[in-house]
């Protein structure tokens, strides 16, 4: 077996994510007393009783989406269920892929934890500042989408899956698209709700400003293969692994590559850690004979 972890992105979050982690895995718990004392405020309450409105809040679900994601592999390893040299690869979406860096040891859990702070910070300050957008193209084909972005002067945002692409911008710019999208005879676009205008040049301040941030800190090679969503390839140099973080912010998240490209480098089995199942139904959608499980909470640990 060649086992890929997944870790999920933005919008995968919901309330009560890592209670049942945290009551029945003393690793886990362990992680979200750490991710208190680093964060200065109780990420593990936010997380698992909400209200919503603050665990949506992108400075919020960030931090909270990467603990999540390392609490359930240290419950994981904790209870024997991560087999010897496993795993082989590890790959996230958008926020998702600093969750995979920090497994494979590009930074530790307490430096990734500041880095994902500060990039939700940031970007939130950007969608803030600005009027954005998304919605989501169902059932077409890259180009066609390419000929919409260029017309109403968007962004592809998300390649997730095929006939699942995510088009951001200006508000009153994606609404034209959606208006213009059904004029030209596509028949499932539809407005996100979402905060901002992820992946787009609208968070160029957040991408800047992250830049420096990251300049200082240092990074370390994989473990394992890791892969960027900025170009759907595996990526090894600290360098380029830092770069690549930086660019996606303001590029698309090509998650479909991603996902073909580990299938393609010998995963046989992909373990999405995360709340929602989100990726494991992208898998399914991408590739029906990938073999695709969801851990979530300690249950589907300790099953």
């Amino acid at each position: 077996m060649a086992l890929a972890f997944l870790f999920a992105g933005q919008g995968a979050q919901k309330v009560g994510m890592g209670a049942s982690l945290c009551d029945g895995s003393a690793a886990a718990r362990a992680l979200y007393d750490q991710a208190n004392q680093l964060l200065g405020w109780n990420l593990r309450s936010v997380s698992s009783t909400g209200p919503d409105t603050e665990l949506t809040q992108t400075k919020v679900c960030q931090p909270a989406l990467f603990t999540h994601g390392l609490a359930t592999l240290a419950a994981l390893r904790e209870a024997g269920k991560v087999p010897a040299g496993e795993p082989a690869m590890a790959l996230g979406l958008s926020l998702g892929e600093l969750t995979a860096c920090c497994a494979a040891g590009v930074f530790d859990f307490a430096t990734g934890l500041r880095i994902v702070a500060e990039r939700g910070r940031l970007m939130q300050e950007a969608c803030e500042a600005t009027s954005g957008s998304m919605a989501a193209v169902i059932g077409e084909e890259r180009g066609r989408v390419a000929e919409l972005c260029r017309d109403f002067e968007v962004e592809a945002a998300n390649f997730n899956a095929p006939g699942q692409i995510i088009i951001s911008g200006e508000k009153t710019r994606i609404a034209a698209a959606v208006a213009g999208a059904k004029e030209r005879g596509m028949k499932k676009v539809m407005p996100l709700n979402v905060a901002g205008a992820y992946h787009s040049r609208l968070m160029e301040p957040a991408r800047a400003a992250f830049a420096a941030f990251l300049a200082p800190i240092p990074f370390a090679a994989p473990r394992f293969t890791v892969f960027t969503n900025t170009t759907g390839a595996a990526i090894s140099d600290p360098a380029a692994i830092k770069a690549a973080l930086t660019s996606q912010v303001v590029s698309s998240v090509l998650w479909e590559d991603c996902m073909r490209a580990a299938s393609a480098a010998g995963a046989t089995e992909f373990w999405e850690l995360g709340p929602g199942g989100v990726l494991a139904g992208l898998a399914r959608r991408t590739e029906k004979m990938w073999a695709v499980r969801s851990f979530a909470e300690f249950t589907d640990v300790s099953a």
